[in-house]
């Protein structure tokens, strides 16, 4: 997958900046409502797809990654344009990877494209300059919007919208982590990607309205987002989509994140950190009022996981570890990259969270992907979902017992064995383990508190054995259950793999 992760987070980023100065202010026109964008989303699904790449020319063509990070808002032109006293967005510079052409309306005003909008860095760029029909022809790279986050004196991060669907936000305190799309079709095989191919931003409250068109050979779409920003920052999604043609492959709310490796498998990377990821968990709340825990894994080869549902709750990927020394990484401040939770608002029906899973021998490339997919592929004609993405700590309610931590590895003495434990918040070695295994054979299940646990506040472990044989996969459930075998804990799943060279 391509690693968009690092463009959201860097290609024309910025350093806060100070409230005080005279900034340009977007024109007072008034953008449209949802209607009236649904209403052109429904006007373009009827006509064939347009292309949306658009030819690069003058300074913006032939760039690599450090020469288009080299191209940043000019202040008083494309950076910090006044949308209110608490709002200010940057328009962002197209090229490298980001050649979808993306129309800017600001308070209601199209924003012409020009390069005197940027500032170029003289390291890689000698008078840089750019036709009138050069810049006729182009768009931005998508946008990004700052608010006093942190400080109120300070204009921070808050939400970033660049490169085809993709958009982050920030959270009070936070950085930048995984990443949420429009949609999502065709994950883990031939992959479609729509693009918002216009971006209407104002400023709504103490947050943010933005609306945004979306395109693709299959779809088109119309979605506003209301931002609140905090601890955490809450987006509410109006989503309304115009199939052309049945959405086999469709994914809902999709969230794109990184695992490369962490607890569970460490020996799967000779690195000096203890763990590399932006999430470590999928966190499924359904409507039997389950409470799921499913830690990522990086596999040999590409896996799919479907959790059947009717009616979810929510879902979301989780960093459940936010502790500086979870990962010793001063510079990637893993341990401060947020979880994001999706609320879906109304009933959903049935269908299933998706979980894909994609190798990767690194840190730089997404190879993490969770969204919903309805049991009946949405096909021509209207379709409108809302849901909320909460940017921090999860809402989801907890159980009486919530994993806090898991970890894996070779068994000391058995080269043919693995032992695994899970840590559940709370104190109840009295709990019985219900543990139950596809695919190896499960051995050695023990129960017993851990005071020392999460800075004394303990925990009650779980650890067990597994002998996978020959078998390649292995399907692990475990949740803790009283005398009356209520269920007292969150449901952990895991799904082991046999490694890349056969072993374990």
């Amino acid at each position: 997958m391509i690693g968009r992760r690092d463009l959201l987070a860097s290609v024309g980023a910025a350093a806060g900046l100070a409230m005080a100065g005279t900034w340009p202010r977007a024109a007072a026109a008034g953008m449209p409502d949802h209607a009236a964008l649904a209403a052109e989303a429904e006007r373009l699904s009827r006509a064939p797809h347009r292309p949306t790449a658009m030819p690069l020319r003058g300074p913006f063509a032939g760039l690599d990654y450090d020469s288009h990070r080299a191209i940043r808002p000019r202040p008083g032109r494309g950076a910090a344009i006044a949308l209110s006293e608490t709002l200010r967005a940057d328009l962002l510079p197209p090229g490298f990877l980001l050649d979808d052409r993306v129309e800017v309306h600001l308070d209601g005003a199209r924003q012409p494209f020009a390069a005197e909008l940027f500032e170029f860095d003289a390291r890689y760029f000698d008078n840089p300059t750019l036709r009138p029909e050069d810049a006729a022809a182009m768009g931005f790279a998508g946008l990004r919007l700052r608010a006093p986050l942190n400080r109120p004196d300070v204009f921070d991060d808050l939400v970033v919208f660049q490169g085809a669907s993709y958009f982050r936000a920030l959270a009070r305190g936070g950085a930048y982590g995984l990443s949420a799309r429009g949609l999502a079709l065709g994950v883990g095989g031939a992959e479609e990607f729509p693009v918002f191919t216009a971006l209407h931003a104002a400023a709504e409250g103490d947050g943010a309205r933005v609306r945004a068109l979306m395109e693709s050979p299959s779809v088109t779409g119309a979605l506003s987002f209301l931002v609140r920003p905090g601890a955490p920052t809450v987006m509410e999604v109006d989503a309304s989509l115009f199939p052309r043609v049945p959405l086999e492959g469709v994914g809902i709310a999709p969230l794109t994140s990184m695992y490369w490796f962490g607890s569970m498998r460490r020996g799967i990377s000779d690195d000096y950190r203890p763990a590399v990821h932006d999430s470590d968990a999928l966190v499924i709340l359904n409507g039997a009022g389950e409470r799921v825990w499913r830690p990522l894994a990086n596999p040999a080869r590409v896996q799919v996981s479907a959790f059947a549902d009717d009616g979810p709750r929510g879902f979301g990927l989780v960093q459940s570890r936010t502790d500086f020394d979870d990962f010793d990484d001063p510079e990637a401040a893993y341990h401060r990259r947020p979880s994001v939770w999706v609320e879906p608002l109304g009933d959903w029906g049935p269908g299933a969270v998706v979980l894909v899973e994609i190798p990767t021998r690194d840190e730089f490339m997404d190879n993490i992907v969770a969204f919903w997919r309805p049991a009946t592929p949405p096909g021509p004609g209207r379709h409108d979902l809302r849901y909320r993405l909460h940017w921090g700590d999860i809402p989801a309610p907890r159980t009486e017992m919530p994993v806090v931590a898991g970890a894996g590895g070779r068994h000391i003495l058995d080269p043919e064995a693995l032992t695994f434990t899970v840590d559940f918040a709370g104190h109840a070695p009295d709990a019985i383990a219900d543990l139950r295994v596809d695919g190896a054979e499960a051995r050695g299940v023990a129960v017993f508190a851990v005071p020392e646990a999460r800075g004394g506040a303990g925990t009650t472990r779980v650890s067990f054995h597994l002998t996978p044989g020959a078998s390649d996969v292995a399907e692990v459930r475990l949740v803790l259950r009283d005398g009356d075998g209520r269920a007292r804990s969150d449901t952990w799943l895991y799904r082991w793999t046999r490694a890349a060279d056969g072993g374990l």
